[in-house]
This record gives C-alpha cells, structure tokens and sequence, in this order.
C-alpha cells in the first residue's frame, strides 16, 4: 500500500536469473560510465529504502541487528542529505505488523516528514488494518482500484508509481492482481511520456516468495518504452539488473540482512531524464560498498 506521510508544508535475493519459465534473460547491468546528472538539467534527489522491519520492543533483534537501532542512524543522514522524497519499499514492520510497530516507525520517521514527504508500500510483513490506524492521514493521488493502493508521484524530471503488492500478511509472496495490472498498463499509455519509475516491495524472478505475476508485468511493460526502472526489496540484498533495458534495482534491507556479505542500510538517488547515480549508504553489514556510486542510463524512446 503506498502512503504518504507529510508533518510539514515545507519542501525537503539480488535479482535472481529464475526467469526460465518466461523465456527471459536477466544479465546484471554494472553501470555505465558517463556522468549522468550535470548541473544545467533538472534533477530530483530521493532517499530509497526498503525492509526496516520496525518492532514494537526497540530490543527485538535479529542475526545481532537492532532494526530500530538502525533506522535511528539512517534518520540523520537521510535529513542531512536533503532528499525532495522517500521512498520506503515495504516490509516497515517486523514481522506481522502490529500497531505498535507502526507507532516506532511512525515516531522515528517524524524528524524526516516535518522536513520532506515520505512514501510507504506495504510488503508481505506489514498488516493495511494496523498501518491505516497509525498512518491515518492518506493525501496524495489515489487511483481507484479496489483492494490495492496505489500513489502516483510527479517529481520532475521523473515520474514514480507505488504499486500495491502485499497478498498476505506474513507469509513471502507477493501478488499485484489483474486489476491494478489493467489500471497500471492503461494509465501509462494514457500519460506522457515522462520517464516512469515502478516501486513496490517484491522480488521478480519466478521463486513461490517472488511476486507471482511477475511474467504478466514484464509482457505489459516491456514495449511501454517511459518505463526506465522497477525499484524493490524484499530479498535484503543490494542490487541490479536488466529486462528488456529496463533497469531492475533490489534495495538493501535497512533492518537486517540474510549473508554476511550484504550491506544494510539505504540508497540515495540522484534522477534526470536521461538516468540517474545510486549511491550506497551502508550503516551495518558489508559495509565494502559504502559510497559507491552506479550509473545508469535510461533506455531510449
């Protein structure tokens, strides 16, 4: 469920290749090497994240990782880097998304919703009836498809779409149905062709925890050439990817990782209409990739 919570009127695993039932090739995308944002184009600078994992006991840990403890570090240097938006990826809350959980997101996130907006997808850990009672207030634009929610954000030079892909709560897969599919693929040949970027929480190879219409996605968007990037988590690994030059970006988890070799932490983004530099903020985990910048072109047409 994509939400947006706003205190203030002021302005502030990795992709797996299990795509065989498809018929589909995903290859990891490294980058490119030209620089990608100048200072005569427009730009926009997010703060993506993804899997904080929020507990109602701030002591609930997990492989020694203290999710409230980590999105206590994230808070600060997301604030310091000035992003127009966030954007968190679902999975906010621990496990099966009590009220309380909502409540320490809701208290940790307010020094950041007084400065900028910040938008929330519902993953496969979060509850909609517990969220909805802590994060009341909904503005934003609402397409109506029932049972999902969906929010499109215009940020120039760039256009991003929360989907809705929460099926269960508390069990792994992820489903955006035939509805919001119809209502996703109408809108964009409706709209402009502002460079479009897709976010909601799951993973998109063919596993049973993946998002199980993933294959429908992929045919429908494909030839829509405005879309340039699917941002997601879930698999708390950090990476990229490619179909058909859209660029596939896994978000590392903010609460914990799986391997010891995976980053924790959250990824600054820097867009125009031509692509964007992702920079890792790690603040836990392998912390070998702190920093590092990956540019990527958005596909023509």
């Amino acid at each position: 469920m994509a939400e947006i919570f706003f205190k203030s009127m002021n302005r502030r695993s990795f992709i797996q290749t299990g795509l065989a039932a498809f018929g589909t090739l995903v290859t990891l995308n490294s980058g490119c090497g030209t620089v990608l944002t100048k200072s005569d184009e427009k730009q926009t600078n997010l703060a993506l994240l993804a899997d904080t994992h929020i507990p109602q006991d701030v002591e609930n840990n997990y492989r020694g990782f203290y999710p409230y403890r980590n999105l206590e570090k994230v808070v600060p240097e997301i604030i310091s880097a000035s992003p127009d938006e966030v954007f968190i990826a679902g999975d906010l809350a621990r496990l099966t998304g009590e009220s309380g959980d909502y409540a320490n997101l809701k208290k940790l996130l307010s020094p950041v919703a007084e400065k900028t907006p910040v938008f929330m997808g519902l993953g496969n850990h979060d509850n909609r009836e517990n969220f909805l009672k802590v994060f009341n207030e909904i503005p934003g634009e609402k397409p109506a498809v029932k049972g999902k929610h969906i929010t499109i954000i215009e940020k120039t030079p760039v256009r991003l779409i929360m989907l809705d892909s929460l099926l269960y709560t508390n069990k792994v897969p992820g489903l955006l149905g035939k509805a919001q599919r119809q209502w996703l693929e109408n809108y964009l040949k409706e709209s402009d062709e502002t460079p479009t970027i897709l976010c909601f929480h799951h993973t998109l190879s063919d596993g049973d925890g993946d998002l199980l219409d993933v294959p429908r996605l992929f045919r429908m968007i494909a030839p829509i050439r405005k879309v340039k990037a699917i941002v997601y988590g879930h698999s708390h690994v950090y990476g990229y990817s490619e179909f058909e030059g859209i660029h596939l970006i896994n978000l590392p988890a903010v609460g914990y990782n799986f391997s010891d070799s995976d980053a924790v932490g959250w990824v600054q983004a820097r867009l125009t209409n031509r692509g964007g530099d992702f920079v890792l903020h790690a603040v836990a985990g392998n912390k070998d990739r702190d920093g590092g910048v990956t540019k990527l072109a958005w596909r023509k047409g």
